[in-house]
């Protein structure tokens, strides 16, 4: 684990440990959880993707289907920016809608002219690697899990004018104050901030997005609607920020980016009806994530350690044989994200998505199995 206030220098698109044969294996920035569930595993459960289960709800379903009967038309992205604007007390010019956060990152890359971009790890590699394919040196600014991978906003390198992270963080689950992120801000930088998962955090306590207009220099707080409403595959997502930002992000989109049937789930989400169920889900992920936490526990003995607090509808957790015990799930019914894919993680990483109580039961059943059995494994290795 390196000291919290190492960075390196990440050239593109390759270079990063290739000059010397002891230097650690590059992770593979564009592994995702999904990954773990297509083809044999799309039997599993699922612990491997954080978009919540049961979803999107049939309510939703029916928004996006009558949409359909429209699609001889361009989309119209008017009425879906008023309303993501309205929820979020910003004018419209402050608002730009996206297919998915993982295009607002590649508008990013490619709109800023930044010289010193830094990317705050472990979190969401997607920003990173948009980076690099944008030809940029990025600089990795790795916490440590000895302080729970909590930020210190002295370890940005001064000089970055570019710094992304995420809030709260994908894969750790901290959540950090926004007080400790608006330090990040200053003239002459863009601070951008990844809150997809923010919707899951009871009342959304320590987001930026109110800020954006505020905060000195720029201030981009990304949004993704595929976590809580189940719709990673419409692809709908939304920046927020100065109008400045917007129009040279836009300037960087095609003609309609965003399908007609995304901006309706846009609009719909954005309704008072569907603002109170995301916050009762909330809610509900809070109470799920303390049972998971609670089982999780049960296990300390052999050797499995949770990182907390947690904020996030998912856990990171720590084994000597994560690689073995992952494996072993798999073997017995579950599918959980590796995290060496990560920069500043490793093999014994795993990500666990919050379920309901019912399927952590079974899954404690599951490595009360698996855990004897990696240790063992173990055990025999000379």
């Amino acid at each position: 684990m390196s000291h919290p206030s190492e960075f390196a220098e990440r050239p593109h698109p390759t270079g990063a440990g290739t000059t010397a044969p002891t230097a650690p294996a590059e992770p593979d920035l564009r592994h995702h959880g999904d990954a773990e569930v297509r083809g044999a595993g799309q039997g599993l459960t699922d612990l491997a993707v954080n978009v919540r289960a049961g979803t999107p709800p049939g309510w939703l379903t029916e928004r996006i289907a009558a949409s359909l009967g429209g699609l001889a038309a361009y989309p119209d992205g008017r009425a879906a920016r008023r309303a993501v604007a309205a929820r979020h007390g910003l004018p419209e010019e402050c608002v730009l809608l996206t297919a998915g956060s993982a295009e607002a990152f590649v508008l990013l890359a490619r709109a800023l002219r930044a010289s010193v971009p830094a990317v705050v790890h472990p979190q969401f590699t997607e920003p990173e690697a948009a980076l690099r394919d944008a030809g940029h040196t990025v600089r990795r600014v790795l916490l440590s899990a000895d302080d729970g991978f909590r930020l210190d906003p002295a370890l940005v390198p001064a000089e970055a004018d570019l710094v992304v992270l995420g809030n709260p963080t994908n894969p750790t689950s901290v959540l950090h104050p926004a007080g400790t992120l608006a330090a990040l801000a200053r003239e002459g930088r863009t601070l951008v901030v990844d809150e997809a998962f923010m919707d899951a955090v009871p009342d959304e306590r320590e987001t930026l997005a109110s800020l954006v207009t505020e905060l000195p220099g720029h201030v981009a707080v990304l949004r993704s609607l595929t976590k809580t409403w189940g719709l990673a595959g419409l692809r709908i997502g939304y920046v927020l920020s100065d109008r400045d930002t917007i129009a040279a992000l836009a300037a960087h989109q095609p003609l309609w980016p965003v399908s007609s049937p995304a901006l309706v789930a846009a609009e719909a989400c954005c309704e008072p009806e569907a603002l109170a169920e995301a916050a009762r889900a909330a809610k509900d992920f809070a109470a799920d994530r303390a049972y998971l936490l609670a089982r999780l526990e049960e296990f300390g003995g052999a050797g499995l350690r949770v990182v907390g607090p947690a904020e996030a509808p998912f856990l990171l957790v720590r084994h000597p044989r994560a690689d073995e015990l992952r494996d072993r799930l798999r073997d017995l019914g579950f599918a959980l994200r590796r995290g060496d894919t990560f920069p500043g993680l490793g093999p014994e990483w795993l990500r666990l998505a919050v379920r309901d109580t019912g399927t952590t039961d079974v899954l404690a059943a599951a490595l009360a199995t698996a855990l004897p059995t990696t240790e063992t494994a173990r055990a025999a290795r000379p």
